[in-house]
């Protein structure tokens, strides 16, 4: 045996002691994760000695007999871990690491400089090029195992703790949500680029003070804000969220939803609250079926519109308030379903006929609004009208079913002096009101006159009610003479309303609204018993002469589910015969409700009522 392996074996030598010391601290093969080693030795018997001993163990071993070959079994594969001998010919271990740490950092590749005890400089230039940890020679193999795991255990963490941040980086990107995190003892934040960039803001432009929050919200949420993070903070509340509105850097406010929670020493003092914040503006102003804006966010845009029209001269814009005709009998004959679609293909429709810096929003149920910005006269709205009604007039195909529809349409111009955005609304829904009354399908442009018709028919509304609870009406008779006979053969009963400052006001005042409201109702049950009292009175005095009572029906009553058992009650209370009651029912009322009416009529003629 020559020297060299004589040394070579003596470095190699593990005595008793040290084979109890390896059972004791050096991990078993359930104990790790097992890696791949890269051993770079020049001395062969070194090399195997080592790959023998870490193999048993289950590490996977690859070597190499000098550095080159190291450098370039690295460049190829993957390796948890080298074992590096520093004293090498042609390249030492110094300047293989060093080559190594130029591509690869400790926590990514460990490296393990093997040296003998004399090496303690070398040992001292290889930890400040980037060493991991040193062996020295010869090797006590459960120090070198303890070791071992010890690194790979440390780059095992850091690849965890790299991942999750990367996971956690990933799923924060993928919400878009803005980070902050408030250190409550220095009072400073910290707002992540995202959370400046909702605002409209770069890196730079944020500092890192409270007021870089607080002073961007929106004045009539601020409060709320505060009342919010201090429950929290008083324990009150197991985590803070809230939603509110923030002033972006375009002078708008979007709505965000913050949520945080905070963080206690062992004395229960709060250190640090850390939260996120989400930009929940498009659910907050958009509708959720069309995706136009919402009244939240129409409001906003016609605020914006009033404020300009005061700095700008003769800037003026218009208000549409805009209402589907007969869009509740599609509904009811088609279903929800169908109806649905047709306010969806209205919505596409509508914004097909505005130019990109107009606003059209869906308020609810079939009302949209438009906000139609700089016009130059009113020509320009009532243009843009008709060419609405023309693109509406055109069929809807909706899932097989031919549907159509128009609409009437309501305009209100900026020439008034409108001091809050609802006023104007108000003034284009009560012109959409006047176009339904004369006729639907049409646009009227509101003026004062129809703001003055609009606050008497609501004290007319107020008034009716009021009526009906003190029983202010009064049914007149107009008598039905037979042309056959000339002789009287009935009377039709005449609604009039005794107002108590107004005096007797006739149905063609009072009965729309009634019909509007509901109040028909009662108003027509009534009606109905007063008439078959009298008409029961008059048999009795004129029981010769078979009289009948005419009573005028509306679309209202007729849609009651349980009119038939109503006039039973009627007849059965006043002891009118049915056969003396006759209900007046236009053609256009029963063909506009043609599913009910038929078996309406049907059980109405069975009772011996008659039908005009």
């Amino acid at each position: 045996m020559s020297a060299k392996d004589k040394q070579a074996m003596t470095a190699l030598r593990v005595g008793p002691a040290s084979e109890n010391l390896m059972s004791t601290i050096a991990p078993t093969t359930s104990m790790i994760q097992h890696g791949s080693l890269l051993v770079i030795d020049d001395n062969a018997s070194i090399r195997d000695m080592v790959c023998l001993r870490l193999s048993r163990k289950g590490y996977r071993m690859t070597t190499a007999e000098h550095g080159r070959k190291g450098l370039e079994l690295i460049g190829k594969e993957d390796f948890d871990l080298v074992l590096l001998d520093i004293e090498m010919p042609d390249m030492n271990g110094l300047e293989v690491l060093k080559l190594i740490r130029q591509k690869y950092s400790a926590s990514e590749l460990p490296v393990v400089m093997v040296t003998a005890k004399s090496q303690s400089e070398e040992i001292v230039d290889a930890l400040e090029l980037g060493a991991n940890d040193y062996l020295t020679k010869p090797i006590d193999f459960p120090v070198a195992l303890a070791r071992i795991h010890t690194q790979l255990s440390h780059k095992r963490a850091k690849e965890a703790l790299r991942e999750s941040e990367e996971r956690y980086a990933l799923a924060v990107l993928g919400a878009n949500d803005g980070l902050w995190d408030w250190n409550l003892k220095a009072d400073r934040f910290y707002y992540s680029p995202r959370w400046k960039s909702m605002l409209g803001y770069t890196e730079k432009e944020i500092g890192n003070g409270p007021n870089e929050w607080f002073s961007r919200i929106h004045p009539e949420d601020i409060e709320r804000v505060r009342t919010d993070l201090a429950s929290h903070l008083e324990q009150k509340t197991p985590h803070y969220e809230n939603e509110h509105r923030m002033l972006h850097k375009d002078g708008s406010y979007h709505w965000m939803l913050s949520r945080g929670i905070a963080v206690r020493d062992s004395d229960g003092r709060v250190t640090r609250m850390a939260g996120s914040q989400t930009d929940i503006t498009e659910g907050k102003v958009a509708d959720a079926l069309t995706g136009l804006p919402n009244r939240v966010l129409f409001m906003d845009r016609l605020g914006h519109a009033m404020e300009r029209a005061k700095y700008l001269e003769n800037h003026l814009f218009a208000v549409f308030f805009l209402d589907l005709d007969r869009f509740k009998v599609v509904n009811d004959s088609l279903g929800h379903l169908i109806g649905d679609q047709l306010l969806i293909a209205t919505a596409r429709r509508l914004k097909a006929c505005l130019h990109s810096a107009d606003t059209v929003a869906r308020l609810g149920g079939d009302e949209f609004t438009i906000l139609l910005e700089e016009i130059r006269q009113v020509s320009d709205a009532t243009r843009l009208a008709e060419r609405i009604q023309k693109e509406l007039a055109m069929p809807f195909n909706l899932d097989g079913h031919e549907v159509f529809t128009t609409a009437s349409i309501g305009i209100a111009l900026s020439e008034s002096s409108y001091e809050r955005p609802e006023d104007l609304l108000r003034d284009a829904d009560t012109a959409m009101y006047r176009a339904k009354a004369l006729g639907k399908a049409r646009c009227e442009v509101f003026d004062t006159a129809m703001r003055d018709h609009a606050v008497a028919r609501l004290q007319l509304e107020n008034d009716l009610r009021r009526a009906v609870e003190r029983q202010e009406f009064r049914v007149h008779y107009q008598v039905i003479v037979s042309l056959e006979t000339g002789r009287i053969c009935g009377f039709e009963a005449l609604a009039r309303w005794d107002h108590p400052t107004r005096g007797l006001i006739g149905p063609v005042e009072f009965i729309p609204v009634a019909e509007e409201t509901g109040l028909i109702i009662p108003i027509g049950r009534w009606i109905l018993e007063e008439a078959c009292r009298q008409m029961k009175q008059w048999h009795e005095r004129y029981p010769e002469s078979p009289l009948m009572i005419c009573v005028n029906f509306s679309s209202k009553q007729l849609m009651q589910h349980d009119l038939v058992n109503q006039i039973k009650q009627v007849l059965e209370k006043t002891g009118l015969t049915a056969s003396a009651l006759k209900l007046e029912l236009t053609e256009s009322l029963i063909m506009d409700n043609a599913a009910s009416s038929c078996s309406l009529l049907h059980q109405l003629r069975e009772l011996d009522i008659r039908l005009g």
